[in-house]
């Protein structure tokens, strides 16, 4: 229990520095972004009460709000992906259920079940964040290829890190 605590800390530590000091600086133009931060959520336990995930998703966006100086856009995308979270988690879930002791990782998930869950909330995350950027629907299908695009961008990114960082694991499901 304390090493999952000290574990996701140095998760969430590692994210905001990662995306603050190194991603943020990196421009791929206007349609592809990547916003590795959210990684975080997407990684909570599937046993992580709601109001516990809902209050870590609001510390992060804020933290990221503070260097972007965002004025809450990335705390307003961060909890509506973590008020969705549940129910992505309920369309993907397997037929008997989670294992407690499994995480949502593309190593104990597999690859299929990571990238449904994955995409969705990316995408729910990015559709928030850049049509509260653009405060309009003035240029619906400009800020839509823009979410497209950054969703696709940060899933590429995302994807690639699990396999940089986590170890197979017999544990696996299909």
């Amino acid at each position: 229990m304390i090493s999952d605590v000290l574990k996701n800390i140095g998760r969430f530590t590692i994210l905001v520095l990662l995306q603050v000091l190194i991603v943020k600086n990196i421009n791929l133009g206007r349609y592809f972004i990547f916003f590795p931060y959210i990684l975080f959520i997407l990684l909570l336990p599937f046993n992580t009460p709601k109001p516990v995930t809902l209050i870590l998703a609001f510390v992060l966006g804020l933290s990221i709000d503070m260097f972007y100086d965002t004025q809450g856009m990335h705390a307003a995308a961060c909890i509506t992906m973590a008020f969705v979270r549940s129910f992505v988690l309920e369309l993907f879930a397997p037929r008997e259920g989670y294992d407690e002791q499994l995480k949502p990782t593309i190593t104990y998930m597999g690859v299929g079940w990571f990238s449904s869950y994955a995409l969705a909330l990316i995408l729910v995350h990015h559709f928030v964040l850049f049509y509260i950027e653009a405060f309009t629907f003035h240029e619906f299908f400009r800020t839509l290829l823009r979410v497209l695009g950054s969703t696709v961008a940060t899933f590429g990114f995302i994807y690639l890190m699990q396999f940089l960082f986590y170890r197979p694991n017999s544990n696996r499901l299909s």
